[in-house]
Order: C-alpha cells, then sequence, then structure tokens
C-alpha cells in the first residue's frame, strides 16, 4: 500500500482558506442579526390625570342607599343622624365614608 504524500504547506493553506469562510459566515449573520432589530417607538399617551376626591361621611340605609351626607370632621352629627333614622323607622341605618370627585372650575 502506498502512502499518500501531502504537503504541510498545502494543509496549512486549507486550513486557512476553511478558517477564512467561517469567519465570512458569522460576519454577515451578525450583520443580519443587527440590521432585523427593530426600533422601539416612544409611547405618545398622555398620562392620565388622578382626579381628586372628597371624603364624606354618609348615612346609609340598610339597602344602601345614602340618605344623607356630612362633611368629615362632622362625624358626630352622622352618627345622630343615623340614630334618629333607626329609631323611627323599620330598618337600621349605618354610616360610612364616601369618596366623591372634586369638580375642579
Amino acid at each position: 500500500m502506498a502512502r499518500k504524500v501531502v504537503n504541510r504547506k498545502e494543509l496549512r493553506a486549507e486550513a486557512d482558506a476553511a478558517e477564512a469562510q467561517e469567519a465570512t459566515k458569522t460576519k454577515k449573520a451578525a450583520k443580519k442579526a443587527t440590521t432585523k432589530k427593530a426600533t422601539k417607538r416612544k409611547s405618545r399617551a398622555k398620562e392620565p390625570v388622578q382626579e381628586r376626591m372628597k371624603l364624606l361621611w354618609g348615612v346609609f340605609s340598610q339597602s344602601l342607599k345614602q340618605v344623607a351626607a356630612f362633611e368629615y370632621d362632622q362625624k358626630d352629627e352622622a352618627t345622630k343622624r343615623a340614630e334618629e333614622l333607626s329609631a323611627s323607622g323599620k330598618s337600621p341605618h349605618f354610616v360610612k365614608k364616601v369618596k366623591i370627585p372634586i369638580e375642579e372650575a
């Protein structure tokens, strides 16, 4: 059996050519990856304005209907009103906090 004689320089040249091909392939792949990225758009939506709320004491019937409303610092008057309505009527009344929006002019 005869051995094939191979020159080292030829083998080195083949290896270098293969490395060069791999390098060009990776560069092309990197270019494709960078060109396909989409840019993000900034949102143009307005930020919602928080609505200002006012806190009141509400007098409610047993069926959750608001009978009266008092300012927040008038809790004693609200409880008195609830007791009066409970004593005179058939259903009990209670006091609960109520938030209403403030209308700005």
